[in-house]
């Protein structure tokens, strides 16, 4: 008997229920190894590469790379052995029942899940084909076999199409597209692309946009998933028309005229949504209250210097302070802590979470155990972190946990600023900008230091005042007197 599996939507993390396919590695009907990357899964804060467990070969594809989201457990695709038959695929499906029947089916019915369907659904939608025979295609161009199928169906020229898959392969929502009546007049008569824009990591449309206006696509870095560079980069690049101003009309003190105002409606992202509701969450059932304190850091500016050169790192300031705190929460263990409805789950080891803006949104990926980590180990792994976070790369088990947040905005020219706790998480640092400020000397003269605002944002249910006014002498000792920090 065949070996039939199923690849069903993952479930990364308590939260997620739902992932989108962003793109398909394998082709149906292709043999794929342990250890190679068969997809790519969007969540709601991250983009996971999705290896082969064992070797097999991608027999059916049901769910196609498209933005729709699809339920957790949901059958994505079956894998089987060389030896299996269409039938035998096919009698899999239908029977196939998800596992986690109330997330993955949602509507709560006991029949074949919805994303098995999906293709006939598609092809139901479409018109009605000819009762002739289908028109064979013949083309150099990459198209899946999906939508080769459906075009060859409806009748559809492929050639003025431009692939939104991998390499400008055309797919299946690519033909889908071509068909709608008010997309078909934009392929009829349109000339194709130039080979070397096609060639660029771009959405069709972002294509189509930098081909009219003549913007270079070479070279720019996209802000869509993986890079893909999207119609909003390219708008970026087009320069609109300057006014003409009328004639013999004097700049100055000419009669005021209101232009257009409009709103530019952009709807929040999965990214965003998340980051909005759990903010709002934290600030609406945490009982905050905030601790500002301010430490002279020239002395850590001085050794930081010195020890990049000797060390041959390049830790930035932000990374002695991960230093600083992690061994300030391992000496006071009451704030290094996280709140579980009526329980505070205090931890031997600091895991501190770091802020950092992406693409995607906010995202505070943790170092871990930092406080066990010499200066040039954090610096690196902060280093490799935000790199992912700037790639849309970071895994579930990059942001899982974190016993405390550190947020700084001071390279921004922030001096101060509150934070909101990040739940499960007891308390979050606030670090401004180095402000050089007068102090008085010792013998009554003015001098000036280096200094840095701190405000400490804790959740009164789990972390009493003296407890955080204690954490925060001992960080800035330690930044007063960094030496403590290679001990």
């Amino acid at each position: 008997m065949a070996d039939i599996r199923p690849f069903c939507m993952p479930k990364w993390g308590i939260e997620m229920t739902e992932g989108t396919i962003a793109e398909w590695m394998v082709k149906e009907g292709e043999a794929f190894k342990k250890g190679q990357v068969l997809c790519l899964i969007e969540t709601d804060k991250i983009t996971n590469e999705v290896e082969a467990e064992y070797d097999a070969v991608l027999k059916r594809l049901l769910v196609p790379a498209s933005p729709d989201p699809q339920p957790v457990g949901a059958l994505l695709a079956v894998f089987t052995d060389p030896a299996a038959t269409d039938a035998e695929v096919e009698a899999f499906v239908a029977g196939f029942k998800p596992a986690e029947v109330a997330v993955a089916a949602k509507g709560g019915s006991d029949s074949a899940p919805a994303p098995a369907a999906a293709p006939a659904a598609a092809a139901a939608t479409a018109p009605a084909a000819a009762p002739a025979a289908p028109r064979k295609i013949v083309t150099n161009r990459a198209i899946s076999p999906e939508a080769l199928k459906l075009a060859e169906a409806e009748g559809v020229d492929i050639e003025p199409i431009a692939g939104s898959g991998r390499n400008g392969r055309i797919t299946y929502q690519d033909v889908v597209q071509a068909m709608r009546p008010e997309r078909a007049e934009s392929y009829k008569g349109t000339a194709p692309l130039p080979e070397e824009i096609r060639a660029i990591f771009a959405s069709p449309l972002a294509r189509r946009l930098a081909a009219q206006h003549g913007v270079d696509l070479s070279g720019l870095t996209g802000t869509g998933p993986r890079g893909r560079i999207s119609k909003a980069d390219v708008l970026a690049l087009v320069k609109p028309a300057p006014p003409a101003a009328a004639a013999g009309a004097v700049s100055f003190g000419a009669p005021f005229e209101l232009v257009d105002n409009q709103a530019s409606v952009q709807p929040f992202d999965k990214i965003r949504k998340v980051v909005a509701r759990r903010l709002t969450e934290a600030k609406q059932t945490i009982p905050h209250f905030y601790l500002r304190i301010s430490a002279s850091v020239d002395e850590l500016m001085a050794l930081r210097k010195t020890a990049n050169l000797v060390l041959g790192t390049k830790a930035s300031i932000n990374d002695y302070i991960v230093k600083a705190v992690a061994v300030a929460l391992v000496r006071h263990p009451d704030v290094n802590v996280q709140v579980h409805g009526d329980a505070v789950h205090s931890f031997p080891h600091a895991d501190v979470a770091i802020a950092v803006a992406s693409p995607k949104g906010l995202v505070t990926p943790i170092v871990r155990q930092a406080d066990r980590m010499h200066i040039a180990q954090i610096a690196a792994t902060t280093r490799a972190l935000i790199d992912k976070a700037q790639a849309g790369k970071l895994s579930y088990e990059d942001m899982d946990g974190g016993t405390f947040s550190v947020s700084n905005l001071g390279m921004f020219g922030i001096e101060q600023f509150d934070a909101i706790i990040n739940p499960p998480q007891g308390a979050i640092l606030a670090v401004g900008g180095v402000n050089r400020v007068a102090v008085e000397a010792g013998n009554g003269d003015i001098a000036f230091e280096s200094r840095i605002q701190f405000t400490m944002s804790i959740d009164h249910r789990a972390i009493d005042g003296a407890a955080g006014a204690q954490f925060l002498q001992t960080l800035k000792g330690l930044l007063e007197a960094p030496e403590g920090l290679f001990a």
